[in-house]
């Protein structure tokens, strides 16, 4: 599909990227260890996008990120997402993801129950697995199960999770964990 660009922008937890179109953002890319692999494979998503600077509302978008990531409130609903090639299931189970306030979480079932399929839990992880809209989609505010942070596809998948909630506050009425102690004393690599 023509039309399409992307950048790559710092954040707290190292270098993403971001792609658009002329109708919204079509995907974010958590960080890889490093930049030239967090490039390849948005670029794997998204083989026809140029490298250019970003319009004002994707600046808007992008700050948004950084500032969730900074452990910051901020709303990232309004933010304009194209889901015009996903399929209209997903669709919903992403319009209903976005809705989970900062610091909770929901499970598969709970999304399933929202979306009027209770029996769909397996559908609501597989489109959550294919969420092309990290952090914009905040997938990793949900739960295979209650209590269960597994299943996370992001890069270091469970560990980039519990940084997340971590960040987030989700995590507080847990005590401290391994992953904390990891994470406290791994700060992201800087760019490449």
């Amino acid at each position: 599909m023509a039309g399409r660009e992307y950048t790559l922008f710092d954040t707290p937890v190292g270098r993403c990227g971001i792609a658009w179109g002329r109708a919204g953002i079509v995907g974010v890319r958590l960080p890889e260890a490093r930049e030239i692999e967090t490039r390849r494979r948005l670029l794997q998503q998204f083989p026809e996008a140029r490298e250019m600077r970003p319009p004002a509302e994707i600046e808007t978008a992008i700050e948004g990120i950084a500032t969730l990531l900074r452990g910051e409130t901020c709303f990232l609903t309004e933010i304009l997402l194209d889901m015009a090639h996903l399929p209209p299931f997903n669709r919903r189970v992403y319009d209903t993801v976005r809705l989970i306030p900062r610091g909770q979480t929901r499970t598969y079932a709970e999304l399933a129950a929202r979306l009027g399929a209770s029996g769909a839990m397996h559908a609501v992880g597989q489109a959550i697995n294919r969420n092309p809209f990290a952090i914009l989609v905040p997938c990793h505010r949900t739960l295979a199960a209650a209590g269960q942070t597994s299943g996370f596809a992001g890069n270091a998948g469970t560990v980039t999770k519990f940084r997340l909630l971590s960040i987030e506050g989700a995590l507080a009425d847990r005590g401290p964990s391994l992953f904390d102690a990891l994470l406290s004393g791994a700060p992201p690599r800087a760019p490449s």
